[in-house]
């Protein structure tokens, strides 16, 4: 179910904006720690620290304050990432930075990774959102590097979709699951895997003399080839008898 925009309930004095904020931040939280299901509106407003009703001056139930914090979520690490690459020269620096921004994003917000999933669960529309919106960026970046001649040409929303499932599972492994300080060894291998993918040097030569189409035979000629002349069954003639 795709949920109303909660925009109307934007406050426009700073102290509602705070307020707001701090009841997004402990959604994130609360969400990420107990589950959408588990969590109350009253847990949310503990964590935050305000009071029940001031709840309902912002958000209309539970699943909207959820929906926003995926949205937002998803719209922060977009501008975070759009700002990490702004001073990339070459479409590999922009894949390079893009991870390492998402990496930080995902140690600054380590339930983003429950949060976002469990969205498949609570509203559909919204999941689909998240990934939608950050693949339809990487699409249009992708697209002008393949007219620039810096990618090869193919479908460049499947390589996003690609890109981005490489950079969800290196973020849950070497910071969600094990915070890991030498991260540019993961960035080397995702780099030298972009560059020239997976074959061997060996491997790559053999591909392509794979590819390479045997040569033609020679063309025959068009003139008929005589045939063959067989001996002869006869016997020889004998000359005349004495």
């Amino acid at each position: 179910m795709n949920r109303p925009s909660t925009s109307e309930r934007v406050p426009v004095t700073p102290r509602g904006q705070r307020t707001r904020q701090k009841l997004l931040k402990a959604a994130e939280a609360v969400f990420g720690d107990k589950g959408y299901e588990r969590a109350s509106i009253a847990d949310l407003t503990r964590k935050a620290s305000v009071a029940l009703g001031t709840f309902y001056v912002y958000f209309p139930d539970k699943q909207s304050i959820f929906v926003e914090v995926v949205d937002e979520l998803g719209a922060r690490l977009r501008r975070l990432i759009a700002e990490s690459t702004a001073a990339c020269t070459t479409r590999l620096e922009v894949e390079r930075e893009g991870l390492r921004a998402f990496f930080q994003f995902v140690r600054q917000h380590p339930n983003l990774y429950r949060v976002v999933r469990q969205a498949e669960f609570v509203d559909a529309d919204c999941y689909r959102r998240y990934y939608d919106r950050f693949a339809k960026g990487y699409v249009r970046g992708l697209t002008l590097a393949m007219e620039a001649g810096e990618v090869r040409r193919m479908d460049p929303e499947a390589l996003a979709y690609c890109l981005m499932g490489i950079g969800d599972f290196l973020g849950m492994r070497w910071v969600l699951w094990e915070e890991d300080m030498g991260l540019e060894r993961v960035l080397d291998t995702a780099m030298t895997l972009l560059t020239h993918g997976l074959p061997s040097d060996a491997g790559a030569a053999r591909t392509h003399l794979q590819a390479v189409p045997p040569p033609k035979a020679a063309a025959k000629s068009s003139k008929p080839t005589p045939p063959k002349s067989k001996p002869s069954s006869r016997r020889p003639s004998r000359g005349p008898r004495s």
